[in-house]
């Protein structure tokens, strides 16, 4: 591998753990058939996008936005805090869409048996 990838490669990490961090959660909620499992690739995938915005909002050399004497007025010093506190309701959202999920699938296992998505459908199929 030549220098100039490995570099590229190494200086954007955080970008390439977020795409690797995506198709784990996407593969966990598109091929598996446990609800269970499913629920933890949809974590994962919140997971990745909440990573990316953070990564993406992070801003080299900047300090946090509080009004410094020796920064100065200029706004390019400072890091917007938007994204942080947006991605701070994202895991509260995450959280509590995480905890209905859970008593979803304790209510589904207690009503039929199984939280296997195959099983589930050929039920609901034979009750019709």
């Amino acid at each position: 591998m030549s220098e100039a990838l490995s570099g590229l490669l190494f200086d954007r990490w955080p970008y390439l753990l977020t795409v690797v961090l995506l198709l784990i959660g996407l593969y966990g909620m598109l091929m598996k058939r446990n609800l269970v499992k499913k629920l933890i690739g949809m974590n994962i995938f919140q997971g990745a996008i909440i990573l990316f915005f953070i990564v993406h909002a992070y801003k080299h050399g900047a300090s946090v936005p509080v009004h410094s004497a020796v920064l100065g007025d200029a706004p390019e010093a400072y890091m917007n805090p938007i994204p942080h506190g947006l991605m701070l309701t994202a895991i509260v959202v995450s959280v509590a869409t995480t905890g209905v999920a859970l008593a979803l699938l304790t209510v589904i296992y207690r009503r039929f048996g199984s939280i296997d998505e195959g099983e589930l459908l050929r039920r609901l199929r034979d009750r019709e």
